[in-house]
Parts: structure tokens; C-alpha cells; sequence
């Protein structure tokens, strides 16, 4: 028996029935779906299944001190200890093992720790090694049929990585947490990629809070040719020291005098003009990095970003992700990749255009290398029904980008206007797009043209709506994530697989909030006790240098033991600076993380108002002065905490949103909330007790924020219906026939949505969720094929969903990616 081990289970699916021709069978052993067909077996990990870690005696934070992890010694253990046991019994009856993991260095990793597991038993087996950057059935194909060996040395390069990032990241995470008193979920992380990154944010923080605006003036004027043409905008400018154009004037005097000038004149004389063309040049094909920028600007997270275009490719749609690459191979024929998509409804008309070409040339970038191509589609075509829509816009912007590569370039005529009003002078550019080039099949960058009407020099221009108008200089932006990411690969900091999973973690560890992401008062102390203390520790430096040491694992120049030793030294050297600074960390760090949770006064006695955790896990707001002051206000039950910058006028508290994935909600401020609170518009009689007892039912808020239908008599009658938590409730003139009540109506976004009668809203959400007996039916985008997909992966019910670990049920369901399930779990 010949057995398959592929990445994950999606992956040995899609190979399987790719080699099998559609003919395989499936069955499950532990819990592990195995693919069957002729003699060969496929299975699929999750990843890494075997993990390193301290041994146990390591395990204990306060008995254990954290220098004593630098030397300690790391072994490997089973993190999903089901598939390495089908794993071993699979591997005990193999004639022949072929390895098909990922083709990168973790991809070789989690492949060399597979081959251990099957040589653990059976030491005879051949063991091969097959490659390919998108799985479809020719590349799948040929790596079958030329298949290699393991490249231990790539593989050691992910292992050297591997104990590196352990052993940086537990000692000084667990220093800084017990310097902290900061244990259990609430521990402080530090790692060694992750530190430098929060440095770039927290430097950019820096510079945006020391920023002080300088006023200037800039003056504007409408030009017009005649009565025919329609005006056009001109700009004042001069000539600087440089004998640059400048338009921002520094004095206000001087800005007052050129504004008495040109209000005081009806007509500007046109004293040159001139015009050129200019080649708008295709983009190059897309690497890791362009492509996150590229998703980013259409509104996708670094992560979900890469998430998607994973699951493309694992469906066999786009190539391999994770790439440096922006040349097209050799091997790539444009003409017969764009003739895949002719006669498709939405792609087919752009290829078809781009087939007319006498020759097609691809655009080429700066990288070039030969383990993966740039990113670009397959050829293979999902059905809208296939994926989801955000997996139908990654799909299509990795289509259109190729089209792009091989479009003709575009090009733009610019006409610049320059006219005179005494000494002064103003300014207008035009623009107009002659050809569109691959502007026609790449709609993503801007084509917006700017008229300014033919003229000659000596023209006179009517001159009207002169305006001044004072502005202030503005500090840098924040980095987005994708810009943020740039500059990581820029400075050698993380790899093309390992940028957007560091930036989710400073997420994750309350580093940063919002987007584009904001340090924490946790995140600045965290850097300013690094570079007081051990600044090694978040120089992009020395983990850019770890980088090119493992590159040189991987080209065999250099050895596993002889990086882990180097880095093991350098952080003894941090230690010894850290160790005796302790005390002033920890209380640095202590005071900083008050400052993250404070929303502002509390109004019974004046100290701080805190967000707090409750012995079981919810959060809401507390006193400082407890137990002198007991006040509290509560916050919504679904999603995490963020306090906002914005104020609230009236209680001086800050606002607060619920980080809840996509269904992240602003709840405001928590006090005006609980003011709020209380019982709206009577509906009509309580079904439970109205005859009987007179109830009625009522809207109702509740201080946490939440609305409800909700008899009058409670807390003697509980009747209750759920309502939307946002969006403003209309109550409609029309009534329900079966219970009477009125009909609802939210408004909230563009579209109102038209509730009903909520008792029978409730009854359809209820019906929903007997259709297959499970409650997973009452979540938004699950149905009954999906509720199957998640049962036989173990997850029958809400609760279980809710435990879940997003990213191991991904693996296991097909379709459905570790963002919708988190996604799920807010909603559960």
C-alpha cells in the first residue's frame, strides 16, 4: 500500500481525487479522514502535529526561573495526537511513503516530522518527496511522476526556527509576565519577530504624538475659458529656495497679500502651457507581499487575506500563496492560460481582449526565484456557488492581476496650464487617459481624470472664487497592515509566511487595536522596557540576522546546532542586563496595564472607572476603589473589550467597542447605556400571561445594551423575544394576523430590514434550527449541508462550536475557513 501525506485534509482530498481520477473512497480512523483508491491510501495533517516544548518539569512559571529555559533542553511531543496514531498504524502497513506537504521551509518541516513519525515504524519503507506550487491535476501529475527526496536541510532551517522562537519567546515572556504579576490568560508575550514589529508600530506612535502641526495657507481660483467651457481649478504657487514649485505658503501676511491680489482682478493671463504623455506601466505579477497590499485596498485583513488565497489554492484555483517570486516561469504560456477563461460571463470578455494582442509579453519584477511562481490563477474556474463571495473577489483580483501582467501598458495625456495675475501665478493640471490599457482588466487603481480645458499662452482666463484657505501640516500615518508588512520584508524581519501571522498575534495579545493598528499602553511599555533594559530584544537587527542564519540552514552553509548555540548566547546576554532591572519593569508594566483598562472617573466617588474580568470570564466595568466603592456598570456578553479614544461628552468616559470578529459593534458609552435602559413602546398582550394577569409586551433595552421583547410582570413572567442589538426599531401600523402584535422594521445600513412580527421571527429562527436537530442551523450561513460537513469533524452542537479551535475545525471541514468559524463563535 502506497501511502499519501499531505499538509491538510483538504489538500489530501483534492490530491486524492485528482489521482484517483474521482473514484476514491473515504473512511475515518481516529477521527481522520483517509482517502482510498488502487492500492493507495491519503491522509492529511493539520499542520504541524509534532510540536517542541520544554520537558514537564520546565512547566511551573514561579518554580521555574526563566533564564533557566535558555539552556534547557527541548524536546518534541505530539500536538495532535490522533493523526500521528493513524499516522503510525498507516505507515506500519506502507510499502511505499510519499511526502506532499506545502513546498516551503515549513512545508519541509512538517513533511520531515511526518518522515519521523513513519520511520518510528517502519524503518524500511521508501520515503519520497513530491513538489508542486498549485494542485491541479497536471502539476499534481507530474510530481507524482518525478518524485524526489526530502531536503533535510530546508527542513532544518524550520526546526532551527522552531527552538529559536521557544526559547526567546518563553523566557522572556514568562520574565516580563512574573516581573508583572501578569499570569494565567493575561500573560505578557514577547517574541522574537514579534518584538521588532511592535517596535516599528510603537516608533510610529511616537513620532505621531511629538508631531507639532505648523499652520499654513494655500490659495485656489476657478479658471474659465469662455462660456462654453466649464471652469476649472487653479492652484497658487512659487518658486521656493530651491527654485522648486511650492504651494503651501508659511506666512499669513503674505498668503492675505497674494488673496487681496487675485480677488481684486476678474481675468488671469495664460503664459505657458504644456503637454506630454506618459506611459502608465502594467503592474508585475503578484508576490506575497503585493498581494496582501492589493487585497488590503479592497478591504481584507492581512490574514483573511492569506486565508482565503490558501483555501483557493488547496481547491486548486491559484497557485501557491507564499512566494518572494514576481517573474512568471519559463514553462507559463499566457495565450493558453487566458484562453481558460474565454467565453466565462464575468472573466471571459477581458481575456478574449487580451488575446487580440500580437504578442503578449508579462510585465517581470525585481525577485526571481525557483521554488514558487508568482501568484496567479490556474486556470480552473470556480462555480459562484463553489465559494464564498469574498473568496469570489480573491479569486477574481488574482485573476484580473494577471490579466494585467500581460495587458498593453496605459497611457495618460497631462496638460499643465500655467496663468499670471501681476506677479503672481496659478497653477491647474489636467489629466485624461488616452489608452486604458490593462486599466480595462484591472479596475483596482484609480483612472480618474482632471479637465482642463486646451488653451494657448496669452489667453486671457476669467478669474472668480478665489479662496484661502489655512490648513495644518499632519503627522505620519499609521502604518496599515499591509504597508506595515512592506516594511518588515524591507528590514528582514519575519518571511512571507510568517508577516501576517505576527501581526494577527499583536492583535491577539492586546499589543494593538483598531486598523490601521494602534499600540496599547501594555504595547509602549513593553518596548520602552526593552530598550531601557535589553534593546536587543526589539531590534529588527538581530532577528533580520536570525533570518539570514536560517537561510543559511537551508543552503546547507551553516548548521541547526550551530544557530540555535549563537542565539542561546545572545539571549544570555540580555538576561544578564535584565535580571537586575526586575523590580522597575515589573512596575512599569503594572501601571501601564491600568492605564489600557481605564475608561475615566467614576461617578460616585471619583476614581478610576476599570474594565474588569469577572471569576467567569465576562467582562464589565468596576471601581478602582473597590471594595470602598462598589459601583459597576455591565458590558455586552458577546466579543472583548476595546476602549476607544472617543469621549463621551456628557460622562467624560470613554466609549467602548466589542471586538467580536465581523460582528464587532460599538457599544458606546457603558453609563449613557445603562441610562438608556428600561421599557419602550407597549406591542400587545403576553401570550404566557396577558389573559390571565394582564401583561403586556414591551421593547425593552437592558443596561448591558441588549433588546429584547419582554413581558411587563417580570421578573413573575419571563417571556422574552431576542432583538438586533443595532439599528434603530420602527413600529409599523401593520399588525400580525396570528398574534396581533405589530410588525418591525430595523433600520441599520442601507437596507432596512423588514423583522415582522417578532414572535413569529423567533418561531422561523427556531424552525431553522430543528431542520437537521442542530442549533448550528440558527447561526447566519450555515445549513444543513454545512451542519454535516461540521459533524462528522466532531462538531454537533453551538457549545461545541464554541469550543473549538477554529483552525484544526478548517482543516477538518472543507469550505469553510478559520475566519467564518470565528466568526460562528461571536455569534454562538
Amino acid at each position: 500500500m502506497e501511502l499519501i501525506i499531505t499538509e491538510k485534509d483538504n489538500a489530501a482530498r483534492r490530491i486524492a481525487d485528482i489521482l484517483s481520477g474521482g473514484t476514491y473512497d473515504s473512511s475515518r480512523e481516529n477521527g481522520v479522514n483517509v482517502y482510498e483508491w488502487g492500492g493507495k491510501r491519503c491522509v492529511g495533517l493539520s499542520g504541524h502535529v509534532v510540536g517542541v516544548d520544554f520537558p514537564s518539569e520546565y512547566s511551573d512559571w514561579r518554580d521555574v526561573e526563566p533564564a533557566e529555559l535558555i539552556d534547557a533542553d527541548v524536546e518534541k511531543t505530539a500536538t495532535k495526537e490522533n493523526i500521528v496514531a493513524t499516522l503510525r498504524i498507516l505507515s506500519r502497513k506502507a510499502t511505499r511513503v510519499t511526502i506532499a506537504t506545502d513546498y516551503d521551509r515549513e512545508g519541509e518541516l512538517i513533511g520531515k516530522e511526518a518522515y519521523e513519525i513513519v520511520r518510528d515504524v517502519n524503518e524500511d519503507v521508501p520515503i519520497q518527496r513530491v513538489r508542486f506550487s498549485s494542485i491541479t491535476e497536471n502539476e499534481v501529475q507530474s510530481a507524482f511522476d518525478e518524485p524526489d527526496e526530502l531536503d533535510f536541510d530546508l527542513a532544518a532551517a524550520g526546526e532551527a526556527r522552531q527552538i529559536i522562537d521557544l526559547i526567546w519567546g518563553a523566557s522572556l515572556t514568562r520574565f516580563l509576565s512574573l516581573s508583572a504579576g501578569q499570569l494565567g490568560n493575561d500573560f505578557i508575550s514577547v517574541g522574537r519577530v514579534q518584538s521588532p514589529t511592535l517596535k516599528l508600530i510603537v516608533d510610529r506612535e511616537r513620532e505621531i504624538e511629538a508631531f507639532d502641526p505648523e499652520s499654513y495657507w494655500e490659495l485656489f481660483a476657478d479658471l474659465e475659458k469662455d462660456d462654453d467651457t466649464d471652469a476649472f481649478e487653479a492652484q497658487y504657487f512659487y518658486r521656493d529656495e530651491d527654485d522648486n514649485e511650492a504651494e503651501r505658503v508659511w506666512e499669513e501676511a503674505v498668503a492675505d497679500e497674494v488673496y487681496e491680489t487675485l480677488s481684486s482682478h476678474d481675468s488671469a493671463t495664460v503664459v505657458d502651457v504644456t503637454r506630454r504623455t506618459r506611459t502608465d506601466t502594467p503592474p508585475t505579477p503578484f508576490n506575497t507581499t503585493q498581494f496582501i497590499r492589493a487585497a488590503s485596498s479592497i478591504g481584507y485583513t492581512a490574514k483573511r487575506a492569506m486565508s482565503i488565497a490558501e483555501e483557493l489554492y488547496t481547491a486548486g484555483y491559484v497557485t501557491y500563496p507564499r512566494t518572494d517570486n514576481t517573474v512568471y516561469p519559463d514553462d507559463l504560456e499566457p495565450e493558453e492560460l487566458l484562453d481558460d477563461f474565454v467565453g466565462h460571463s464575468t472573466l471571459g470578455e477581458s481575456a478574449e481582449s487580451l488575446l487580440e494582442a500580437d504578442e503578449i509579453v508579462p510585465t517581470e519584477g525585481d525577485e526571481e526565484t525557483t521554488d514558487h511562481p508568482p501568484i496567479h490563477p490556474t486556470g480552473e474556474i470556480p462555480t459562484r456557488g463553489d465559494v464564498s463571495d469574498d473568496e469570489w473577489e480573491i479569486f477574481e483580483l488574482v485573476v484580473r492581476r494577471f490579466f494585467a501582467t500581460v495587458a498593453d501598458a496605459a497611457v495618460w495625456e497631462h496638460l499643465k496650464v500655467v496663468a499670471e495675475v501681476d506677479d503672481d501665478r496659478l497653477k491647474a493640471n489636467g489629466k485624461r487617459l488616452v489608452e486604458p490599457g490593462y486599466h480595462d482588466v484591472y479596475p483596482y487603481f484609480s483612472t480618474t481624470e482632471n479637465f482642463v480645458p486646451d488653451v494657448d499662452e496669452g489667453e486671457e482666463l476669467s478669474l472668480s472664487g478665489v479662496e484661502l484657505e489655512q490648513k495644518e501640516t499632519q503627522p505620519p500615518r499609521r502604518y496599515g497592515q499591509s504597508r506595515l508588512i512592506e516594511t518588515m520584508e524591507d528590514l528582514g524581519v519575519g518571511t512571507k509566511s510568517t508577516r501576517h501571522d505576527i501581526l494577527e498575534k499583536l492583535y491577539d495579545r492586546g499589543y494593538v487595536e483598531s486598523d490601521p493598528p494602534r499600540p496599547t499602553r501594555l504595547a509602549m511599555a513593553v518596548v520602552e522596557a526593552a530598550e531601557e533594559y535589553a534593546d536587543r530584544v526589539v531590534s529588527e537587527g538581530m532577528t533580520a540576522q536570525l533570518e539570514r542564519d536560517m537561510d543559511a540552514i537551508a543552503q546547507g552553509e551553516a548548521t541547526l546546532d550551530d544557530v540555535t548555540d549563537e542565539s542561546r548566547e545572545m539571549l544570555e546576554e540580555i538576561f544578564a542586563n535584565l535580571a537586575e532591572s526586575r523590580e522597575d519593569i515589573g512596575d512599569h508594566l503594572r501601571k501601564s496595564l491600568k492605564d489600557d483598562k481605564r475608561l475615566g472617573p467614576c461617578p460616585e466617588c471619583g476614581e478610576d472607572l476599570l474594565v474588569r474580568r469577572s471569576r467567569h470570564g465576562s467582562h464589565f466595568i468596576g471601581c478602582d476603589g473597590y471594595p470602598d466603592c462598589e459601583y459597576t456598570l455591565p458590558l455586552p456578553s458577546t466579543g472583548k473589550p476595546l476602549i476607544m479614544e472617543r469621549e463621551c461628552e456628557e460622562h467624560g468616559l470613554n466609549e467602548i467597542k466589542m471586538l467580536a470578529g465581523r460582528q464587532t459593534f460599538v457599544h458606546g458609552c457603558p453609563l449613557c447605556k445603562a441610562e438608556d435602559a428600561g421599557e419602550g413602546p407597549i406591542l400587545g398582550d403576553c401570550p404566557d400571561c396577558g389573559d390571565e394577569h394582564g401583561g403586556e409586551l414591551a421593547i425593552k433595552t437592558l443596561q448591558s445594551g441588549s433588546r429584547l421583547v419582554g413581558c411587563t410582570r417580570y421578573p413573575d413572567c419571563e417571556y422574552s423575544l431576542p432583538l438586533p442589538r443595532r439599528g434603530d426599531i420602527e413600529v409599523t401600523d401593520d399588525h400580525c394576523e396570528e398574534h396581533g402584535l405589530p410588525e418591525l422594521v430595523i433600520h441599520s445600513g442601507d437596507e432596512p430590514w423588514e423583522l415582522g412580527c417578532p414572535i413569529c421571527n423567533y418561531q422561523e429562527f427556531q424552525a431553522r434550527e430543528s431542520e437537521t436537530g442542530s442549533d448550528l442551523e440558527a447561526l447566519d450561513g450555515v445549513g444543513a449541508k454545512t451542519v454535516e460537513k461540521l459533524a462528522n469533524a466532531g462538531i454537533e452542537s453551538i457549545d461545541d462550536l464554541s469550543e473549538a479551535d477554529p483552525d484544526a475545525v478548517a482543516d477538518d471541514v472543507d469550505g469553510v475557513s478559520a475566519d467564518r468559524i470565528r466568526t460562528w463563535q461571536a455569534k454562538a
